[in-house]
């Protein structure tokens, strides 16, 4: 009796932890809080977004997860066309936009060593958003990177 006590016990004990182990993944988590940067996103899937004779895509990428953005626009920079679609916000500098935000994901080095990562067809752009001239049927990759 005893013996079927322990294993009856010994199988509750290990049934508890595999239940209470299956929220502990870190998956897709990486704020550190339990929380994925996307539950502050205002899209979670491809958009098109404003009005304008230029087109151009954006896709924005954090943890494993991606979302494009289509853009029409008349601006004359990535930065102006993103502003004016409320796709990214940040601070001014001298160096000019520092970008903080993009689709309500915040990425602040400060806080934990993440920033924005730029290029276009896979390139890194060593200009910012607001430098940066576009032209028809481009398409832009904003990267959360950290660290």
């Amino acid at each position: 009796m005893k013996k079927s006590v322990k294993a009856l016990f010994l199988s509750a004990a290990l049934a508890l932890s595999w239940v209470f182990c299956t929220g502990c993944s870190t998956e897709g988590k990486e704020q550190g809080n339990g929380q994925s940067v996307w539950d502050n996103a205002v899209y979670t899937e491809d958009q098109e977004l404003g009005e304008g004779a230029l087109t151009l895509e954006v896709e924005v990428s954090a943890e494993e997860k991606s979302v494009t953005f289509t853009i029409h626009t008349d601006s004359g920079t990535l930065g102006e066309a993103l502003i004016e679609n409320e796709l990214i916000s940040g601070d001014e500098s001298e160096f000019g936009l520092y970008i903080k935000f993009v689709n309500g994901i915040e990425a602040d080095f400060d806080k934990d060593g993440s920033y924005w990562s730029l290029s276009k067809d896979g390139e890194y752009l060593t200009q910012g958003a607001d430098s940066t001239v576009i032209s028809e049927g481009e398409h832009y990759e904003l990267t959360r990177v950290k660290g």
